[in-house]
């Protein structure tokens, strides 16, 4: 259960979905039972039909910024950034041209401390250190860098989705972020929510089905591969989130009712486990998040859960298993591959109930 090769599964490489589909409601649902383990095939807008008029969404509102700059060294070999703490790094600056960030970079060679990279005529950033695997850098801009990261960044796409360098991102800009996405500051889509449409949400609503808010910005911490054999030794890096007391206040409600918290994505579930307390209440707040949910966790919060099909010995894929049981989800995701299911971001999703 604690060893990280329980955690790795087979999937074709044509299973993982490149593009979303036209219309994201459309996208196929798997609805398991937790308890049974039985896994019946659905869409995701029948989603109204599989939830309770008591039922409380909890979604993810935090907005993918477009960090990822293309750019050159020195002598014009090519780098790439990833910036990894846009929200961080603009509550510690006080000048808008001007931002200190933890970022991933990948060239030919590791730059070195000093080394400017050129990301066009308007922003330039300087490499300030090297430590556990991220760079801090200096950008500099000659426009306001928010400004300027709009204009030149590209949405930070997962690898396993592949696009060239000189391909229009205009698409990837709106498809890869959800309809509800409203706080500036993730890295990656809480992807659980790219299926939801807003008539499938005012449809939800007209149920009774009630949709409240948490911000999660995922960061690093949330893909950072498991590079140790016992996946308990393993530490995430912190997120920063925030819960309004609006949110706080529906999911007390809805647990002292007996009613059902839905998670929807696993930043979400992170984020409410994380804050709650020992009796199981939520409070607002906000703060960083680094916690690490593998088989064994107690849940407080969380009652059901929607989810995209997460990557082998991933982080997400031990969450899905604390929830459901492991053994249910790999047998889950062997039928999901059987039945030709679209996997990882831009795939389907499954209900866990």
């Amino acid at each position: 259960m604690y060893a990280l090769k329980d955690y790795d599964y087979d999937l074709p490489e044509e299973l993982i979905a490149q593009q979303p589909l036209g219309q994201r409601a459309d996208s196929r649902l798997l609805v398991l039972n937790r308890q049974s383990g039985e896994a019946t095939h659905r869409q995701f807008h029948d989603l109204p039909e599989l939830l309770r008029p008591s039922d409380l969404l909890v979604v993810n509102d935090t907005r993918v910024v477009p960090g990822r700059l293309i750019g050159r060294k020195p002598h014009g070999g090519r780098v790439e950034a990833l910036i990894l703490d846009y929200v961080q790094a603009c509550s510690r600056s006080d000048d808008p041209h001007r931002l200190i960030c933890q970022c991933l970079l990948k060239a030919s060679k590791r730059p070195v401390q000093g080394t400017v990279l050129t990301f066009g005529p308007d922003l330039s950033g300087t490499v300030l250190d090297f430590a556990e695997g991220l760079f801090q850098v200096r950008f500099e801009s000659r426009e306001p860098f928010e400004e300027v990261l709009e204009k030149i960044g590209k949405v930070p796409l997962p690898p396993y989705i592949k696009r060239d360098d000189d391909q229009d991102g205009r698409a990837d800009r709106f498809n890869y972020q959800t309809v509800y996405a409203r706080q500036k500051g993730a890295v990656a889509a809480p992807t659980a929510g790219l299926h939801f449409t807003a008539p499938l949400l005012e449809k939800l609503k007209r149920k009774g089905i009630r949709i409240a808010p948490v911000t999660l910005h995922v960061s690093y911490g949330t893909f950072r591969p498991v590079r140790v054999d016992d996946i308990r030794e393993h530490r995430m890096h912190s997120e920063t989130y925030q819960i309004c007391d609006a949110t706080a206040e529906a999911i007390n409600q809805t647990k002292a009712a007996g009613a059902r918290v839905v998670g929807v994505g696993t930043t979400s579930v992170r984020t409410l486990e994380y804050a709650a307390d020992a009796t199981g209440r939520i409070a607002a707040g906000c703060g960083d998040c680094d916690l690490f949910i593998y088989p064994g966790f107690e849940f407080k919060i969380i009652d059901a859960l929607i989810t995209n099909f997460h990557l082998p010995q991933s982080t997400l894929l031990m969450l899905v298993s604390a929830f459901a049981g492991r053994e249910k989800i790999l047998t889950a995701y062997r039928e999901a591959v059987a039945e030709a299911y679209r996997f990882f971001s831009y795939g389907d999703a499954m209900f866990i109930e």
